[in-house]
């Protein structure tokens, strides 16, 4: 892994110089970073998100801080891919507010949901790269359209971020030819490729080997360090959240059941909370209906 924040202004692709900096930031989206540091860049408020008559979320608030890295914990079916989905548009809230940078994107339309898009870096769960294109072209992908940059300007950004995950001599690769830890690292090369002023996570270590899921934790870590941005993480594995958070939420069964520091979560005397951190497993259940009614939170009606 090169060290961020020397190796990258002293690299041979010689990136810092004026011209280039002058093309990229007149091709990439203009954003407010700037403006207005004490306010949230995102702020949930009341968010309901139902599929067909089943509501899977039931009212959850948070905010995230510029600059933090929050970390939503919960189980199998407790909702938290789903609001993964939802802060990142993919997803239209039944009820409530999403605001990302000013934007209420629960009521946005298509074109104001496509420009904060383009402010946002999303690092899926299995990768999602592209098996038919190289590991250069995924990254490549964004750049090439959503900005004007030449295709020599593209070729030297591809390569930064490639830098950036330790995967510098893997652009001519196919993802076929990657283990599952660099896919990982692929996808988070894809993720910066647009410079996201907000960067999420969905299950970043999750299917990997110990040794190789803290090196993905690591480098969180040292993005983190070299960025500053905000990043929201999803993921049920302890050690990793324990490890990267600045501030932690638990969902349980649609509802946001602890939120705080890792310190005041570890001090949580809430049952569910401890069930959770202690891995106490669930009582069995009679069948599958029971069973879908206890992870949503739901009780059934006997007549």
């Amino acid at each position: 892994m090169i060290p961020f924040g020397v190796e990258i202004r002293n690299s041979k692709f010689d990136v810092w110089q004026p011209k280039l900096l002058q093309r990229v930031s007149n091709s990439l989206p203009m954003t407010d970073s700037v403006a207005d540091p004490g306010r949230p860049v995102i702020s949930v408020v009341n968010l309901r998100v139902s599929y067909g008559e089943r509501e899977v979320l039931h009212g959850v608030s948070f905010d995230v801080q510029r600059g933090e890295t929050l970390v939503i914990l919960g189980g199998s079916g407790s909702g938290k891919s789903t609001l993964l989905r939802t802060l990142v548009g993919l997803e239209r809230p039944s009820g409530g507010e999403v605001w990302i940078k000013g934007v209420n994107i629960a009521q946005a339309s298509d074109d104001e949901l496509d420009a904060i898009r383009k402010k946002l870096g999303v690092s899926f769960q299995g990768g999602a790269l592209f098996g038919s294109m190289t590991v250069g072209d995924n990254v490549a992908l964004p750049l090439r359209e959503h900005t004007r940059l030449e295709e020599s300007t593209i070729s030297i950004m591809v390569r930064i971020k490639l830098e950036q995950v330790g995967l510098a001599s893997f652009e001519d690769f196919m993802p076929a030819q990657l283990s599952g830890g660099m896919k990982k690292r692929a996808a988070v090369a894809r993720a910066l490729a647009m410079d996201p002023e907000i960067l999420f996570f969905d299950e970043p270590s999750a299917g990997l080997d110990p040794i190789i899921a803290a090196g993905i934790d690591q480098l969180i870590l040292e993005l983190k360090k070299a960025y500053s941005i905000s990043m929201v993480v999803v993921t049920h594995e302890l050690a990793s959240a324990f490890l990267i958070a600045d501030r932690m939420l638990l969902i349980d069964r649609g509802n946001v059941i602890a939120a705080g520091t890792k310190d005041e979560l570890a001090a949580s005397q809430n049952s569910r909370v401890r069930q959770f951190l202690d891995r106490v497993p669930e009582p069995q259940v009679e069948d599958e209906l029971n069973y879908l009614q206890m992870l949503t939170g739901e009780r059934e009606t006997r007549h």
